[in-house]
């Protein structure tokens, strides 16, 4: 097993290395800033003319997994050409942070865009969109009456009947990490053996899951919103619907999309100009509607597609505790056999 996870290492690294690098006499014009980006192109670049058509600044982007562009950042150390590290889940983020491969800043345009459950406390990282998670139904075989909070996924009317993404992707896993900041360990655990006691079936993709539900291979799951979006966009009548789940304790799930300056960033006054950028009313909707994700910034409105499911009550607990959490979260989930 040990050598298994060198041979992974290594590979992971060399892959790392291979994409393009950007030449650092060119990383150190002053018109430039470069981001290494996990979100795909057709999402990051609307923004990244907008920004260079307001301030003159040139972004560079790069876009590849967060595992290559997290092994290029420790690879490459202070040689890095990167001003910007960009990806999704608070829990890759705060992985960033903490080896050290991110810097903080101090920002009062972050400060007022932001709200602070939703960046490092340092600004290390910042939250960029919102990502709702609630409980997504089959509207031809479950009334919404029937649904009420995460916990009652545990209930033995869902057995047979219940699907969930897999424990080893990211968002489950900070699912189930702000579930143990907020309910505890010992009451989480409890949840997510009933959750496991309806015997789900378990996917690997969100999308897949909704396709499940509208196949009648199962009628309720756990999901991120905008997936159900792009499938509604393409399809109106898609048979499933949101509910909001906890709108009377603590809320609808939220993870973020962000960014934060690099550590040895040699562009570091642009890269923070980009993310106060990204941060702004006016640049929100470009980066939000452009995956059907919510706003960061509460002063932005979110897609009209979006919007039309309803304004909900989000959990407020601080996102860092997916990452803080994240090690517990995995090692509860494998005491209760979630795979």
């Amino acid at each position: 097993m040990v050598k298994i996870l060198k041979v992974v290492i290594v590979l992971t690294v060399l892959v790392a290395t291979m994409i393009p690098r950007v030449p650092l006499g060119e990383a150190r014009d002053a018109g430039e800033v470069v981001v290494y980006s996990a979100r795909i192109e057709k999402l990051i670049k609307p923004m990244f003319e907008a920004f260079t058509h307001k301030t003159g600044i040139t972004v560079k982007y790069f876009t590849a997994s967060e595992a290559e562009l997290f092994e290029r950042l420790k690879a490459e150390g202070a040689h890095t050409a990167a001003d910007v590290f960009m990806t999704v889940d608070v829990g890759n983020l705060w992985i960033a942070e903490h080896a050290g491969l991110l810097q903080g800043f101090d920002s009062t345009v972050i400060a007022k865009n932001v709200p602070p459950h939703l960046r490092a406390k340092d600004n290390a990282w910042v939250g960029l969109s919102t990502r709702a998670r609630p409980i997504m139904y089959s509207t031809e075989r479950v009334k919404p009456s029937e649904l009420s909070t995460y916990e009652a996924l545990g209930d033995p009317k869902w057995r047979g009947r219940l699907c969930l993404r897999t424990s080893r992707k990211v968002y489950t896993q900070s699912l189930v990490a702000t579930m143990i900041k907020t309910l505890g360990e010992g009451r989480t655990e409890e949840v997510i053996r009933g959750w496991m006691k309806n015997e789900p079936r378990i996917f690997d993709s969100d999308t897949k899951q909704l396709e499940a539900i509208a196949a009648g291979q199962c009628d309720v799951t756990i999901a991120n919103t905008y997936y159900l979006a792009r499938l509604k966009a393409d399809d109106p009548a898609f048979p499933v619907a949101v509910f909001w789940p906890n709108q009377q304790d603590r809320g609808v799930h939220i993870n973020i999309s962000g960014a934060g300056v690099t550590r040895y960033a040699k562009h570091r006054d642009n890269a923070i100009r980009l993310i106060e950028f990204l941060s702004s009313s006016e640049a929100q909707n470009l980066y939000a509607d452009g995956n059907y994700e919510y706003p960061a910034n509460g002063g932005a409105k979110p897609h009209a597609f979006i919007a039309a499911w309803g304004a909900f009550k989000a959990d407020s607990v601080d996102v860092a505790a997916a990452g803080a959490l994240q090690a517990e979260a995995v090692k509860l989930m494998d005491r209760v056999g979630y795979r």
